[in-house]
C-alpha cells in the first residue's frame, strides 16, 4: 500500500476516476491519506482522518513512505487553520493560500511556514458556534468543504474538527456518534440535530444555536427556526425539513 498527503490547498475526490464524475469530499492541505488504488492519473484514496474514500489526481497530492504516514498517524496533530484564509510559504519562496480548517500541523513536514492564525487543543463546546458562524452564506456544494462550497454533513463535519472533536463525513454516519436526546427543550447551543426525508433516510443535519435556532446548509450556510417539528424557512413559509433525532457529541 502507498501513502499520501495533500500539499495544495484544496483538491477534489470524487467518485470514479473520471474528472466529471461527482464529488464525493474534498481533501484539504495537511490531510494525509492511503492510496488503495494507483492508477496512470487517478488513485483510489482512503481519508485517514474519517475513511471517506474516492478518486484523487495523482498530480494532487504527494507520495509520502509509510514510516512518514505512521509517524503522522502517532503525532495526533490538532492544529487547524482559523482564518478564513491564510498562507503558507514554500520552498520557492511563495505564497500558497489556505483555507479555514486546513491542517498545518504538518506544514513544517511538507516544508512550509504557516502565517495566520490557528486552534491547536480542544476547545470547548461554547466555541463550536463562533467556527459556525465563520460559515455563514458559504453556498452549498455537494460533496464541498470549505466556506467557498460545502454540504450539510460537512459543515459540522469541520467546525467540530476545527475545534478538536471527530465526526465522520456522511451524515448518515454522524448520526450514530453521540448521545440521543430526547427533547429539543433538552439540547444546547453546539449539540446536533439529524432530519430525514419522506422514506424514513436520515438525509441532513445542523447544529443546535440558542433561542429555538439551527444552523445548517441548505442551498446555503444560513440560520432558520427549529421546534420538534423540524426546520421552518420563514422566507418559504413552511418546514424544510422534519426532525428525526437530536444528538450530544461533547
Amino acid at each position: 500500500m502507498q501513502y499520501g498527503i495533500c500539499h495544495l490547498s484544496l483538491i477534489p475526490v470524487r467518485s470514479n476516476a473520471d474528472q466529471s464524475s461527482e464529488l464525493v469530499t474534498q481533501l484539504l492541505y495537511g490531510e494525509h491519506i492511503k492510496v488503495l488504488e494507483r492508477r496512470k492519473t487517478q488513485s483510489k484514496i482512503r481519508n485517514a482522518y474519517d475513511d471517506c474514500e474516492g478518486w484523487a489526481n495523482n498530480n494532487q497530492f504527494k507520495l509520502i513512505s509509510e514510516s512518514e504516514f505512521r509517524q503522522i498517524e502517532s503525532t495526533k496533530v490538532n492544529h487547524y487553520a482559523s482564518d478564513l484564509v491564510s498562507f503558507v510559504e514554500t520552498e520557492q519562496k511563495t505564497l500558497m493560500p489556505l483555507i479555514l480548517g486546513s491542517n498545518i500541523g504538518h506544514a513544517k513536514f511538507l516544508k512550509h511556514r504557516f502565517e495566520g492564525s490557528s486552534l491547536v487543543r480542544k476547545q470547548t463546546k461554547t466555541k463550536l458556534l463562533d467556527t459556525a458562524l465563520q460559515y455563514l452564506h458559504a453556498p452549498y456544494l455537494s460533496g464541498g468543504k470549505t466556506p467557498f462550497g460545502i454540504d450539510a454533513a460537512g459543515f459540522v463535519q469541520m467546525v467540530y474538527m476545527i475545534n478538536g472533536y471527530k465526526l465522520l463525513r456522511q451524515v448518515q454516519e454522524q448520526a450514530g456518534q453521540g448521545e440521543a436526546l430526547s427533547f429539543i427543550e433538552e439540547s444546547e447551543p453546539g449539540d446536533l440535530a439529524f432530519f430525514d426525508d419522506n422514506d424514513g433516510r436520515i438525509d441532513h443535519v445542523g447544529i443546535i444555536m440558542g433561542d429555538n435556532h439551527v444552523i445548517h446548509a441548505f442551498d446555503q450556510v444560513r440560520i432558520d427556526r427549529i421546534d420538534h417539528t423540524g426546520i421552518f424557512n420563514r422566507e418559504m413559509g413552511n418546514y424544510t425539513h422534519k426532525l428525526r433525532v437530536l444528538k450530544k457529541i461533547i
